[in-house]
């Protein structure tokens, strides 16, 4: 078997067979891949209408969990997947028809790790057509992927390649469970530890743009875990930029990419805390634990990825401290009499 296509569930009805009516509508035959559906305690009919895609398609599993959260699904999915190489999609987002094909015989003819693809957001479901001319061989320039971190913006999310299956188990990754931003720690930890990687230029993905999504809930429990697990994930990113610095041949614009990313992960958490509830209190204690781990001041944001009059005058004033309390204080008045 060549893929497996992980899909992790929660209450998306409007959207998910959408999702697998777009993998199913690719140029490969049902003995060529297998749909790995991992039901993470979904409330609403998404389970009944996924059960009926399994009724239909050999190809198609459908297994339930307690709701642990995506990355527990995911990694459910990893446990359970059979083909050469994985792909993991959201059950909101969608493939444009006809592209896993060329991409599959492209990682499989260079013998690749982690083939990469082009994405486009959009609020439009009906994406089905590629822009591009797949029915071609198309250039590929294989490199490791602490390299194509220093020379590529790179995407968080694990919706845009397809892994090795074989090298997932090589290198025992698998997703932080239980947190958000997940997906930010497992490509990074990914691509740095992968010898053969490469981008087919194939306009492939569709992330649609969901009101309410898991990272735009302004449900305030979730939306203050947020904050926290974008400050663990700056705190895991340490131990990347480490190893990073450690290997063989330093590749510096990667070091700078990474600590652009790292410090990407505050600069939208100070953000998100002062459109927060949470008390005064709490805010000079996140502050206080991003400069223990050195992360704050904000010293290596702007640059290449991050740019421009906008972005400079919001660091240079998330960057005095004081002010950017002043900020919080003046945005949540009713909170400013909290501890």
């Amino acid at each position: 078997m060549r893929l497996s296509i992980i899909i992790p569930l929660y209450n998306v009805e409007e959207y998910v067979a959408s999702c697998i009516n777009s993998v199913l509508d690719q140029n490969l035959g049902a003995n060529a891949y297998e749909i790995i559906i991992i039901d993470d305690g979904s409330t609403d009919s998404s389970i009944s209408i996924v059960k009926k895609f399994e009724q239909a398609y050999s190809n198609i599993y459908v297994y339930s969990q307690e709701n642990e959260g995506v990355g527990s699904a995911r990694n459910k999915g990893i446990s359970l997947a059979k083909g050469k190489y994985i792909y993991f999609i959201d059950p909101d987002d969608y493939l444009a028809s006809h592209v896993l094909k060329p991409i599959i015989d492209h990682a499989e003819e260079y013998d690749l790790q982690v083939l990469t693809f082009s994405s486009i957001g959009t609020t439009n479901t009906r994406l089905n057509d590629s822009i591009t001319n797949n029915n071609q061989n198309f250039p590929i320039n294989s490199t490791n992927g602490i390299d194509y971190i220093g020379a590529n913006r790179y995407k968080n999310e694990v919706w845009w390649y397809i892994i090795e299956r074989s090298f997932i188990k090589e290198i025992e990754l698998q997703f932080i469970e239980g947190r958000w931003m997940e997906d930010a720690i497992f490509t990074t930890t990914l691509f740095i530890k992968t010898q053969r990687m490469a981008h087919i230029p194939i306009d492939a993905h569709r992330h649609v743009k969901v009101e309410g999504s898991a990272m735009t809930s302004k449900v305030p429990k979730h939306y203050i875990q947020v904050i926290y697990d974008n400050g663990n994930a700056a705190k895991v990113f340490n131990k990347l930029i480490e190893e990073v610095s450690n290997s063989e041949n330093i590749n510096l614009k990667c070091l700078k990419r990474l600590r652009t990313r790292q410090q990407s992960f505050v600069f939208f958490m100070m953000i998100r805390v002062l459109k927060s509830r949470m008390t005064f209190k709490e805010v000079k204690t996140i502050i206080k634990n991003m400069e223990a781990i050195k992360v704050y001041p904000l010293n290596s944001f702007l640059g290449i990825d991050y740019n421009g009059m906008v972005y400079s005058f919001i660091t240079k004033l998330f960057n005095i401290k004081r002010l950017y309390f002043f900020l919080f204080l003046v945005l949540n008045p009713f909170l400013r009499m909290k501890n």
